[in-house]
């Protein structure tokens, strides 16, 4: 059975990725970000159709997410054990949040970006390799979605390199694993007009 800590875990980062950024920085500028562009509330429409700025903010934003979900329980503050591998049930509960929010009917984005937030606080060296894989292969092919899917595949390989002889390698591994299957999944609309040749490449918006 699950401790009560790991409970507390994954109800809290699950509320955590639940905040959604991308409809209150819209919001905030009058703009339902449900209704322009894609439609999906996630950094990459808000900067296709509200610009950098706003972008990078709702970027930033959800990447903290997964920083805090994976490190708020070793605060002083609270009386956890200070184990740092219930983060390993705090990042999965956070992309989960961020992908099927509470606040807003269910309707999430693709969680990346609050997907490499948690990295950085449980697997640092995979997500440096991985954020050069998505730098490179947006740069080569300006699609968003490839760039994140790539990240997502170099994640299970990198943590399977870095991990060799760390005593919880393993699950680092599954949770590797498990990230990957979840961009992947989340992108499938975007492979099925990969195929159809439908995909849009980033543009810049013009001002």
């Amino acid at each position: 059975m699950l401790s009560i800590e790991t409970i507390a875990v994954l109800i809290i980062g699950y509320l955590i990725g639940s905040i959604p950024w991308a409809v209150i920085v819209a919001k905030r500028a009058g703009v339902d970000i449900f209704s322009v562009g894609s439609g999906n509330p996630g950094a990459t429409n808000v900067l296709r159709t509200m610009g950098k700025p706003m972008g990078y903010l709702v970027f930033t934003l959800d990447f903290l997410k997964g920083v805090l979900a994976v490190w708020w329980f070793q605060l002083p503050l609270f009386s956890f054990s200070g184990d740092a591998s219930l983060g390993l049930w705090g990042l999965p509960a956070a992309v989960l949040g961020h992908t099927y929010p509470l606040f807003t009917g269910f309707r999430g984005g693709k969680g990346v970006a609050t997907a490499m937030g948690g990295l950085l606080g449980l697997m640092p060296a995979c997500l440096l390799v991985g954020l050069f894989v998505w730098g490179l292969t947006f740069y080569l092919t300006k699609y968003v979605a490839v760039a994140s899917i790539a990240f997502g595949l170099s994640l299970p390989v990198c943590c399977i390199v870095f991990s060799t002889g760390d005593s919880g390698g393993l699950g680092k591994t599954i949770l590797a694993f498990v990230v990957m299957g979840w961009i992947v999944w989340r992108h499938r609309a975007n492979l099925a007009r990969l195929r159809a040749g439908t995909e849009n490449r980033f543009e810049k918006k013009k001002n």
